[in-house]
Parts: structure tokens; C-alpha cells; sequence
């Protein structure tokens, strides 16, 4: 099985819980009822390119558990191949997620199954035919890392969203063609008052900053180019930027520069965020039209 896009990263059950605030420590806060949704940052992603009509693949894990199947349901619904996506002894990971009226999340995540997938699940057959790999960091980050190695060996488009937070080698880094951050991972990475524009410097050759209702800023070596985002109402902001790296893989497999996959990724993201939840949130080509 051959897939344009290939996404590798984690698979979660979302337990939404609506809330007027999140709880300070030690403090009990009464929220609305529960709700169950697909998602984990490779699904979402996935899951947002299948939806725009790209051929997609996802390498993860999940259980053997009604979470893993509601998981494989979701992916093949959107049409993203499955054939990668292992089952294991470990449960499901899951999301836990309160939401504010204003669309804010805060997210606590249980990896479970996620955390099986090993560099040994990166073989040589996964990449074949393959134009862009999209990884994010709720799997190991051997995991991460070796899977950027083999990629970019084959000549292989590389994007990593770098979410969670967390630190690569240089090596890595310097592997990448696209380093999808948001204003708090550049933070991260450069220290809060540093200007983004310093990303190139840690070795990927492009860098992308989403700033949430603001847009988005694309950083190459000829300059940065702001991306403007479409207005709306937010009433869940869960997923909206693994919306946004799915939107931009798939744009980038079909040819498109950096600053017009961006821009098209931006419209996606806008969108889904005025809709609850995460998979469920995410638009079709059509609809994006």
C-alpha cells in the first residue's frame, strides 16, 4: 500500500468536557456533560488531509478497546489507509479535554498504545511512494527522529510539528524541510522574546508559525511572509492545529509553494474551529470551496 501522504503519530479517544473555568489545584469545578470524539494529533492530521481528498496514510498504534475501534472507524470514514496503524496490548491513549466558553482547551494526554510504536515500525516498504511524511510528538521521539532519518534519506518531504514541545537533535532539525511550530513551541525553542525568524537558524529549511486567529507567519531563507486568517467565531479551538498540519501536507503533495499550502491550511484551521471537537470539525475540499 502506497500513500502520498504519510502521517506518523498518535491515535486518541477525546473526552470533552465543557467548563465556564478550568480548576486551580486541589479545587473541584462542576463541567457539562462528557463527550466522546476520535482524535490524538496523527489521527487529526490524517484525518484533515483524507477529508481534502488526499491520498493519506497513518503509522501508529492503538488497542484493542471500543477506543481503537471508534479510532479505525474515523480514519477509514475519511478515507485514510489503515494498513499501517497497529493494534496492541496497551490500551488506547486518551485525551483528556475541558473547554471554556471562549473555544480554549486545555489538554491533558494518556499515550497508552501510542507510546508502543518502536523505529522498528519505520520499514523501508512504509515509504514507498511516499511525497510527504508529517510527524507530530505524542510517540516516542526515537520514534520521531529515526522516521525523519529514513525520510529524508529517501529524498522524502519532511514536516514535523513540533507538539508537544519537546527537544530534537540538531541532526533531526536539520533534517527537516518544514517546521511547523505555534507562537508558544517557537517560545520553546528560541525563548520568548527571540524573533521566529531565528527557527532557520536550528537547521530546518523552512519554518511555519500558526498564530492562531491572527494567521500564520512562513519563514524561508529569501524572508517571512504573513499569512493572514479568515474571521470567525471560535467555539472549540481542539485540533485546530493538526487541522492546519494536515491541511498543509496535503497542499504540499499536490504541488503547491510553501506560502500558498499555508494559506489554503490557515482557511482550513479557521474553520474547523467553529465547530466542537476535533475530527468531527474538520472540513471537506468541498466545503473549504
Amino acid at each position: 500500500m502506497c500513500a502520498a501522504v504519510l502521517v506518523v503519530g498518535s491515535a486518541n479517544a477525546d473526552l470533552v468536557v465543557p467548563v465556564d473555568r478550568r480548576p486551580s489545584g486541589g479545587e473541584t469545578v462542576l463541567g457539562g456533560d462528557t463527550v466522546l470524539s476520535p482524535g490524538g494529533k496523527g489521527a487529526n492530521t490524517a484525518v484533515a488531509a483524507g477529508r481534502l481528498g488526499a491520498d493519506v496514510a497513518l503509522l501508529g498504534a492503538v488497542g484493542d478497546d471500543p477506543y481503537g475501534r471508534l479510532l479505525r472507524q474515523s480514519l477509514s470514514g475519511a478515507g485514510v489507509a489503515t494498513d499501517h496503524l497497529r493494534t496492541v496490548e496497551r490500551p488506547t491513549g486518551i485525551a483528556y479535554i475541558t473547554v471554556t466558553p471562549d473555544g480554549e482547551n486545555s489538554i491533558l494526554v494518556s499515550p497508552g498504545a501510542n507510546s508502543a510504536l518502536t523505529p522498528a515500525d519505520i520499514t523501508d516498504d512504509v515509504l514507498d511512494g511516499v511525497q510527504v511524511v508529517v510527524l507530530s510528538l505524542e510517540v516516542p521521539l526515537p520514534t520521531v527522529e529515526h522516521a525523519v532519518r529514513k525520510a529524508a534519506a529517501r529524498g522524502i518531504r519532511v514536516v514535523l510539528n513540533l507538539s508537544p514541545a519537546a527537544k530534537l537533535s540538531a541532526e533531526t532539525l536539520g533534517a527537516l524541510d518544514v517546521l511547523l511550530v505555534n507562537e508558544h513551541e517557537a517560545a520553546y525553542l528560541l525563548g520568548s522574546a527571540a524573533d521566529p525568524r531565528k527557527l532557520l537558524d536550528l537547521g530546518p529549511r523552512a519554518a511555519v508559525v500558526t498564530l492562531g486567529a491572527k494567521g500564520a507567519l512562513v519563514i524561508t531563507p529569501d524572508g517571512s511572509t504573513d499569512v493572514p486568517s479568515p474571521q470567525v467565531t471560535a467555539v472549540d479551538t481542539t485540533g485546530a492545529g493538526d487541522a492546519f498540519a494536515g491541511a498543509l501536507a496535503t497542499a504540499l503533495a499536490a504541488g503547491a509553494d510553501l506560502v500558498a499550502a499555508a494559506t489554503r491550511a490557515t482557511r482550513v484551521a479557521a474553520l474547523s474551529v467553529t465547530r466542537p471537537g476535533a475530527q468531527p470539525s474538520y472540513p471537506s475540499a468541498a466545503e473549504l470551496e
